[in-house]
């Protein structure tokens, strides 16, 4: 087992600072759904009707699915940090590796959706599309935090398979368990912004149709 760096008094205390730091950066990442989050909020209540109309537009089942593939992933990510952590490698790279096909698969659903969307009209600027002004404005912000939201989860894609490797080489210490746990924590990071997304994106008005 390698010696933990001389500012750690033990493996232990290394990981609690590594989880604290990480803690820290996610907070910094709102900070790029926060204005987006209130934009959205600010159009639904200043015209509810328009956003309702527009929202409606969005494919319920694609973003069902997509919902699904995410959770799954969340639920795979845990059980890759916990076979890593129990020393079984192969179970590890496994799962790291059906996070990996998730992502990939979340992201193949969303650019059907989108070139749906694109095909049937559903984007920023068509001002003959549903909704009005509202619409116009919720139609930017589905692409701008749908599209925000991908390139993280690319990023998380990224780091995922950069271990899912790393594993697989026999490079994973004992000591870079941290790590793991921090991409871990990332995933789950990028997975629960979705769901704050799904509901506010997908479901305005769909009671009523």
């Amino acid at each position: 087992m390698s010696t933990p760096p001389f500012q750690f008094d033990s493996g232990g205390q290394q990981r609690i600072a590594a989880r604290l730091g990480v803690w820290i950066f996610l907070g910094t990442e709102l900070m790029f759904f926060g204005p987006l989050f209130a934009g959205y909020y600010f159009v639904r209540f200043t015209d509810a009707a328009g956003l309702t109309l527009a929202a409606r537009r969005t494919d319920l089942w694609l973003g069902t699915a997509n919902t699904a593939v995410l959770m799954t992933s969340s639920l795979c990510m845990a059980l890759a940090v916990a076979a890593a952590e129990a020393g079984n490698r192969r179970g590890a790279v496994r799962l790291l590796w059906a996070v990996v096909a998730l992502g990939a698969i979340f992201l193949g659903i969303k650019g059907v959706e989108y070139a749906k969307d694109i095909a049937s009209g559903f984007v920023p600027g068509n001002a003959a599309s549903a909704g009005g002004h509202a619409g116009q404005m919720f139609r930017l912000l589905y692409y701008a935090m749908t599209g925000l939201h991908a390139v993280h989860l690319c990023i998380g894609i990224a780091l995922v398979l950069g271990f899912a490797m790393a594993i697989r080489a026999g490079r994973h210490a004992s000591a870079n368990m941290a790590r793991l746990e921090i991409v871990g924590l990332y995933w789950h990071f990028v997975d629960v912004i979705w769901l704050f997304l799904f509901p506010i994106l997908y479901l305005p008005g769909r009671s009523a149709a």
